[in-house]
């Protein structure tokens, strides 16, 4: 699909990747964008957008703003949360109902609300931030990772689901991205405005999937391998 005069809402989109996404989809040429977030006094002010109240965990604000932004033809799921720390922790069972509920539970949601809406509009376009955790769990951030596996295969499925309604359905795959979520982890980030770029392209052209960083089509590229990447990539050491 085309952005240029598209009508857009992105969640999560006071910071970050969902800010970036504001940013560009204006510069392409978007009608107008609704950048909701929990408390929309945190958008920031700007000609064609559009502030819009929506925590993505409460069905109420969901519903609201399906009536309220009716015209939207293309959807960006974008708000996620992590916590660090492994399934073998004490409160594991906690965070994961915790992470689950934001990053599978509310794309699910909301991708109910506003499918009939994107029919209307002619099918129009779904994307859906996921991440390279999507396929590899190296239990650092073990229920963000379960997490985006399972909005992976949401998004695989609603792929076939909404076909018939002619709506794209592009899944976005990245490594660490310089934002908040990430503030602290010694690692190559790429940047915002890179990621946002690579996935506007790849719904201009068409795409189901785009991997945007190197560090994400390598470990696609290796799922395949002897020792696929999603394994650990050192020898196993097995008592005699």
């Amino acid at each position: 699909m085309k952005i240029e005069n598209a009508v857009v809402l992105v969640s999560g989109a006071n910071r970050g990747i969902g800010q970036a996404f504001v940013r560009e989809l204006l510069a392409r040429g978007a009608r107008k964008v609704y950048a909701a977030a929990r408390d929309p006094a945190t958008i920031t002010p700007q000609a064609g957008v559009y502030p819009l109240r929506l925590d993505v965990n409460s069905p109420e604000d969901v519903a609201a703003a399906a009536a309220q932004a009716s015209d939207v033809s293309l959807v960006i799921n974008n708000a996620g949360i992590a916590q660090p720390g492994g399934f073998l922790a004490a409160d594991s069972e906690e965070v994961a109902r915790r992470i689950f509920e934001t990053n599978f539970f509310a794309v699910l949601r909301m991708s109910k609300a506003f499918a009939p809406i994107l029919a209307a509009q002619g099918g129009g376009g779904l994307l859906n931030v996921l991440s390279v955790a999507s396929w590899v769990n190296g239990s650092e951030l073990a229920a963000y990772s379960a997490s985006k596996s399972a909005a992976w295969s949401l998004t695989n499925s609603l792929r076939y689901e909404l076909a018939a309604q002619k709506t794209q359905v592009l899944g976005l795959h990245m490594g660490y991205v310089d934002t908040d979520l990430t503030r602290g982890l010694d690692a190559p980030k790429s940047s915002p405005q890179e990621i946002v770029g690579r996935a506007l392209d790849a719904l201009e052209s068409g795409s189901d999937e785009v991997l945007a960083d190197a560090l994400t089509q390598h470990v696609k590229s290796g799922m395949t391998a002897d020792r696929p990447s999603y394994l650990p990539q050192h020898a196993s050491t097995v008592p005699a």
